[in-house]
């Protein structure tokens, strides 16, 4: 007897005949709004709870495939729901909203498998965003893992979906201390080298793992991307933008025709001028990120103006 990925022990069979349901604790309005909107049209039904207690309750009583947390609570006690709900219910999707958080906070959720996090103030359409991956993955089972971990230092792997890459970023973003355009710059880079990762080594081969580490100091961020491939030279990527000959700037785009590769190409040109280095390995399967932060200069930098 075939069983859902998703919740182990429950047959194939009996999807068809089972309503979807999602558990928000003490939503304000606007939420309740977009959850009807995004899930009821896909025949979710949605449950309440007053406070975390009850949702604990709740969830005693029977299984949920999503839970979202109140924005009314922190992160400490999203964090410690989530711990007991996973001896009760160890497959069930949980998003963090919190309204107190730290990165201490965001990383312990991390470890203890949330779906996402998000912390106010926060963009509802990004929540929106996130509610829809949940709601329409195939399968659950993290695809996120922690290997170490401090505000300073963090290492995972990265199973190759898109949507795990999305969680991903999220996460990145709760945790990061960056000024708004070093965030905007860096996660632009950073995204468009992990999707190149996944898609040319990892060739969405969910059974395949990203290597990620991020390393912030007080001068810089470094991004750290392996990915599971054979690696390429970077003279003969030819679909992409850099790779372009000076007489014929738009090449890549009938190679990536050819090739039957989706729109695009840009990602490395674009990333180099949004970063600071970019360096690849030998093998071309990894790379790093470097951005020097505001005020602060490579040690490079400061030898030429000494010169």
């Amino acid at each position: 007897m075939l069983e859902h990925p998703s919740r182990p022990g429950e047959p194939l069979e009996r999807l068809a005949s089972r309503q979807w349901v999602v558990l928000v604790v003490d939503p304000p309005p606007e939420v309740s709004g977009m959850l009807s909107s995004i899930l009821v049209p896909k025949g979710w039904g949605i449950e309440q709870a007053p406070d975390n207690l009850a949702a604990l309750a709740q969830v005693e009583a029977r299984p949920f495939d999503l839970i979202i947390t109140s924005a009314r609570t922190s992160g400490k006690e999203d964090i410690e729901l989530l711990h007991k709900i996973r001896r009760l219910r160890p497959h069930t999707r949980l998003i963090i909203l919190s309204n107190r958080s730290t990165p201490a906070d965001v990383l312990a959720s991390m470890r203890e498998r949330a779906f996402s996090y998000f912390s106010e103030p926060f963009s509802l359409e990004s929540l929106a965003e996130m509610v829809r991956i949940a709601a329409e993955g195939t399968c659950w089972d993290d695809g996120i893992e922690v290997l170490t971990a401090t505000p300073e230092w963090i290492s995972l792997a990265v199973r190759c979906e898109i949507g795990t890459a999305d969680r991903l970023m999220q996460f990145l973003r709760e945790i990061t201390d960056l000024s708004e355009r070093e965030r905007r710059d860096v996660g632009y880079a950073f995204r468009e080298m992990l999707l190149n990762a996944i898609e040319y080594g990892g060739r969405f081969d969910p059974n395949q793992y990203v290597e990620i580490s991020y390393v912030r100091t007080r001068g810089a961020v470094i991004c750290r991307i392996k990915d599971p491939g054979e690696g390429f030279s970077l003279d003969e990527v030819r679909h992409a933008a850099f790779a372009n000959p000076p007489a014929d700037p738009m090449q890549h785009f009938a190679v990536r025709e050819a090739q039957g590769l989706r729109p695009g190409g840009f990602g490395v040109m674009l990333s180099r001028q949004l970063v600071d280095e970019l360096v690849f390995s030998e093998k071309g399967n990894e790379v790093l990120l470097v951005k020097y932060l505001a005020g602060q200069a490579s040690a490079g930098d400061a030898n030429r103006g000494n010169a």
